[in-house]
């Protein structure tokens, strides 16, 4: 017996000494969908045009320059309906459905909408809907064929749309701001931000 007490007292030690069993290793974080990742980029674009539109006044809203080679040019609510036209249409074609809004001829956008206050609530709208349809793309229907809505030009597909959708609304962002610049106004995205 005394060997027996003898010998676990000698192990209590090195017992003491054995490393802990590991907890389990968290899961790894699911990585994001391909729409979701996506989004995450896009997401910049309405951020800064959204602020555009709002910054220029409602007495400005129809205003295009004259000065130079603008002949033709839209005026900055034509630039913003442009955009949210096109930002329904092409949702719609990645959803596959009809858009939820009119879009007139989308060059243009809808001819009913006059007021800033109407075309302020279709252009968010518009990238609400939008983003809603770029969230909706997988790896599994993100290389679905799309056809051309322009009629010239390979296909696109759900992915390619999403990326046009982006490269678009900044686009005519560009011009945007141009025109709150030649009246004045400085782009909210543009301005100093308050030192934190």
């Amino acid at each position: 017996m005394k060997t027996k007490l003898l010998s676990l007292l000698l192990a209590l030690p090195l017992a003491a000494q054995a490393p802990a069993p590991k907890a389990p290793a968290p899961a790894p974080a699911a990585e994001p969908t391909v729409g979701a990742a996506m989004d995450a980029t896009y997401q910049f674009v309405p951020a800064q045009f959204i602020g555009a539109a709002e910054a220029m006044p409602e007495d400005k809203f129809n205003w295009a320059p004259s000065q130079g080679e603008f002949k033709g040019v839209k005026t900055f609510a034509q630039q913003v309906k442009h955009v949210s036209a096109v930002n329904f249409a092409m949702g719609a074609m990645i959803l596959g459905e009809k858009p939820p809004a009119e879009v007139g001829d989308m060059e243009m956008g809808p001819d009913s909408l006059k007021t800033k206050a109407e075309i302020v609530k279709y252009m968010k709208d518009s990238f609400a809907y939008a983003r809603k349809a770029i969230q909706a793309i997988t790896a599994q229907n993100g290389s679905r064929p799309i056809k051309n809505p322009f009629g010239q030009g390979p296909d696109f597909t759900a992915i390619g749309m999403a990326t046009l959708l982006a490269f678009h609304g900044m686009d005519h962002y560009g011009q945007m701001v141009e025109y709150l610049r030649m009246n004045g106004i400085v782009p909210p995205a543009s301005r100093p931000r308050p030192k934190s």
